[in-house]
């Protein structure tokens, strides 16, 4: 029998700890394992896909508990009731977003209100308010944003190598931000927002914004053009963006779908523990988030975080796909960005009003006539999509101060 000292090797409290959390919570969300060890899913439907999501809005509704608070009493008028939508009249019109401003408040209030957490996006940003100018009502809610660099359906769709991409991918944006507010969904108005991104306004306001603009990581001039869109469904599957014509021109198209790849399914508290352990470790992606950086850091930092802990990679593949559609607001985009010569052809552009007039024969109307209950719709049922928060809203006796009407906008 051996004699001698024994030398026990203990775990690192805090790992354990850490580990033990994270199995937690993703079980508490649904998730399985899978013989392989990859995640599974509870489900891909849409329900399951809200269940999902519900802990990181929850999250994100408790951290803008005093915004809600300080800002629904002013902001509540400019939703619709449904008895306040003429259909046959909608005009929709666009308001360019400032930071700072009362419009930013009401953007950020009306996207509190989606099931599920809408990005702050990043880097080059343009965001609007859409308007129903025949009533002076939110009708939906537009911001494009810098795209994620890596997406496999986008670049096989227009043919991009790394090289390709890199060189080209500054003239497109993604859309992070898409959708009607009620009623106007009830309508089909996110059909009509959506195909306000291939608008000719949305296309002047990117040339006069981000034409001659440096680019922060080359720091060299960009000279960019915006010749395509891309957006991905929240719900796997869009019934909302497909088949998304007006008069022969297509608006989107679908390009297939997402790897299920993402860091949604871990929340801000637990992304802090793990930022920390990074820190601890006096690893680089601990502190490495400034805009120039690099993109998608966040996931990075918490794929760094869990392999450091002993976690397989794919604990960041959660297995929710998404359908990604690219709008292209140049005829030959595809072409260009492919690396061809020339310059954009937006002769199709239209302008938003045209482009409204279109969606209103085509979708908004019909659907008023089948669906007739929209009128049902009262502007203070929002209350109840903001969850425990809804204590916070005060319905009676609201008076718009000088943000009312929309003075300004455009057509």
């Amino acid at each position: 029998m051996p004699t001698g000292s024994v030398i026990i090797i203990g775990a690192n409290p805090r790992e354990a700890n850490l580990k033990r959390k994270v199995r937690e919570h993703l079980h508490q969300l649904g998730f399985t394992r899978t013989q392989e060890g990859a995640l599974c899913p509870p489900g891909n439907g849409k329900e399951a896909i809200r269940a999902l999501h519900a802990a990181q809005r929850e999250e994100r509704l408790n951290a803008s508990e005093r915004f809600i608070a300080r800002n629904t009493a002013k902001l509540m008028p400019y939703f619709a009731s449904g008895c306040e939508v003429a259909p046959e009249k909608i005009s929709p019109v666009l308001e360019r977003v400032s930071s700072g401003t009362w419009q930013s408040d009401l953007f950020r209030l009306a996207s509190l209100s989606w099931s599920v957490p809408v990005s702050n996006g990043f880097g080059r940003r343009l965001r609007y308010l859409v308007w129903d100018q025949a009533n002076g009502k939110l009708m939906g809610l537009i911001a494009i944003g810098d795209p994620v660099f890596n997406l496999g359906v986008r670049d096989q769709f227009i043919g991009w190598d790394s090289a390709d991409r890199a060189a080209r991918l500054v003239n497109l944006m993604d859309a992070y931000v898409l959708g009607a507010i009620p009623p106007y969904n009830t309508l089909l108005g996110g059909k009509l927002v959506a195909c306000l991104l291939r608008s000719r306004d949305i296309y002047d306001d990117f040339a006069n914004a981000y034409g001659g603009s440096t680019g922060i990581i080359s720091q060299t001039e960009k000279n960019a053009r915006l010749l395509a869109v891309v957006t991905t469904s929240s719900m796997g599957r869009s019934a909302v963006y497909n088949r998304l014509k007006l008069d022969g021109t297509e608006y989107l198209k679908s390009i297939g779908f997402t790897g299920g790849w993402g860091h949604f399914h871990i929340p801000d508290w637990l992304f802090i523990e793990l930022r920390d352990y990074l820190r601890e470790l006096d690893h680089r992606y601990a502190d490495q988030h400034a805009f120039g950086e690099g993109p998608n850091w966040r996931l990075r930092t918490t794929r760094a975080a869990l392999k450091a802990l002993g976690f397989k990679d794919d604990l960041m593949r959660h297995g929710i796909q998404r359908e990604v559609f690219i709008c292209q607001l140049a005829g030959n985009a595809t072409k260009l960005l492919h690396g061809d010569s020339g310059k954009p052809d937006t002769r199709s552009l239209l302008s938003v009003s045209e482009i409204g007039e279109l969606a209103l024969n085509r979708w908004m109307i019909p659907r008023s006539r089948n669906r007739p209950e929209f009128r049902d719709w009262k502007s203070t049922d929002l209350i109840h999509l903001y969850g425990s928060l809804a204590c916070h809203f005060s319905v009676a006796g609201h008076v718009a101060t000088e943000s009312s009407g929309t003075v300004g906008l455009r057509g």
